[in-house]
């Protein structure tokens, strides 16, 4: 649009230069014919009022144009809002129904988690008794089988004599060769 307006000022200042330096001869009169009838009149006038509409027309027909094109332009933003709405809403609407399913699933799984933590516990409750019932009967039968080898020691050794105390060896001093380097020095 720019560029044509520029054109337009141009020929239109290049006309008005062209006129004003022959206003004499724009102005002089002459028998013109249209074909049908015969005036007289300025064919210069003329030809520069036939220029001066044509450029009128090509502004009006340039200004309508671009009111066209920009009706149409936000006729299509417009549009364009409302798609961009619709479309926000609908993702809106699966992050909706994600987050459902997310914390629906969440939910299931705590739920999983806290049947899984009691069964868990329970058994675990049960082992621990299990153990212990086990530890108890072991520790039993450890008591049962000490208290028969302490009768079966005690009843050899009433069998045995007493023995009689066998005298300790005498202290009897090292060999050189056992004692550390310092101590063989000493000697």
């Amino acid at each position: 649009m720019r560029a044509r307006l520029v054109f337009i000022i141009l020929a239109l200042l290049v006309v008005g230069g062209v006129a004003a330096m022959n206003w004499p001869d724009f102005t002089r009169t002459t028998p013109m014919s249209f074909g049908v009838f015969t005036t007289e009149g300025s064919v210069g006038l003329f030809m520069l009022a036939a220029f001066g509409l044509t450029i009128l027309v090509m502004l009006l027909s340039g200004a309508m144009q671009e009111s066209r094109y920009m009706l149409e332009s936000h006729r299509h933003a417009k549009a364009l809002q409302a798609q961009r709405d619709l479309a926000d809403k609908a993702e809106a609407s699966r992050f909706t129904e994600l987050r459902q399913y997310l914390d629906t699933h969440l939910r299931d799984n705590r739920e999983h988690d806290a049947i899984a933590a009691t069964e868990f516990e329970k058994s675990m409750v049960q082992g621990q008794r299990e153990l212990r019932t086990q530890i108890e009967q072991m520790g039993r039968s450890l008591d049962s089988r000490l208290s028969q080898l302490e009768s079966r020691i005690d009843g050899r050794l009433e069998r045995v004599q007493p023995v009689v105390d066998v005298p300790r060896p005498l202290d009897v001093p090292p060999r050189a060769a056992d004692l550390p380097p310092r101590e063989r020095e000493r000697l």
